[in-house]
């Protein structure tokens, strides 16, 4: 079994190598965020108005690809952590709420849809866990051994998701507000490759990603916490991933 992983390891970092010739030139450096500890209980249900969420860096995503017609919707997120869980919010001007998508691990990305890949082993590039969960808060979760795997049979245990609609959802023609989305993650989803190690300790580096999904095709645009640097739209670049601290 460690021959194979150590194979696939290698076949994957030169796979990396080769594809770095897909790159845009005069890249950002990759962001840094600190992950706050929560301090009160959160309520999941998308709405982002606890006293806790107050003291987590809001991030607001940017817009990579220019050739994308899909109107540029703000979206903004924040991170908080506690003994039993890492923590999540979303919020997302969207004028057009659509999500059609309803069942477990369903192509959700398709549809309005936020995203988060963590990487909780730095010292690895190769191997992360993608969440990509809609505006309906279906969650598809996966193991991603880059690019070569993707495992779309791990599922994630215990987590609780909500989202909340400002507006009408799947009502075309009239002009919505937004929608939320929280989601928090217990910390013994993420022992694959933290070896156990959780909750992390203060000080603690992982690496992340946040995107977002936004529109009906073909006026759709893909937006970032990290540009991810693919000349084509494309959120899966986990070299380009950006830095989460936890901190007290």
């Amino acid at each position: 079994m460690q021959s194979r992983i150590a194979a696939l390891f290698l076949f994957s970092t030169a796979i990396i190598v080769a594809q770095d010739k897909q790159l845009r030139a005069d890249l950002p450096a990759v962001p840094r965020y600190e992950v706050k500890r929560a301090q009160g209980r959160i309520t999941v249900d998308g709405k982002i108005d606890e006293a806790a969420w107050s003291n987590a860096p809001v991030v607001e995503f940017v817009f990579p690809w220019a050739n994308q017609t899909g109107a540029k919707q703000k979206t903004r997120a924040r991170i908080l952590w506690d003994d039993q869980n890492l923590y999540v919010g979303y919020q997302a001007d969207d004028a057009d709420v659509v999500a059609h998508y309803t069942e477990r691990d369903d192509p959700t990305y398709k549809d309005d849809c936020v995203e988060i890949f963590i990487n909780p082993n730095p010292k690895q590039l190769e191997f992360y866990y993608g969440l990509e969960m809609n505006a309906r808060a279906v969650m598809y979760d996966y193991f991603y051994a880059f690019p070569k795997l993707l495992i779309k049979r791990l599922n994630f245990t215990n987590w609780q998701l909500a989202t909340f609609t400002d507006g009408t959802l799947n009502q075309r023609g009239d002009v919505d507000k937004g929608w939320g989305l929280e989601v928090a993650i217990p910390w013994e989803n993420f022992e694959e490759l933290t070896g156990k190690k959780t909750p992390p300790a203060a000080g603690t580096v992982w690496t992340a990603n946040m995107n977002r999904w936004d529109g009906v095709e073909p006026d759709r645009r893909l937006s970032q916490w990290s540009d991810s640097g693919m000349v084509r739209a494309d959120p899966h670049w986990p070299a380009r991933f950006g830095e989460i601290v936890f901190v007290k």
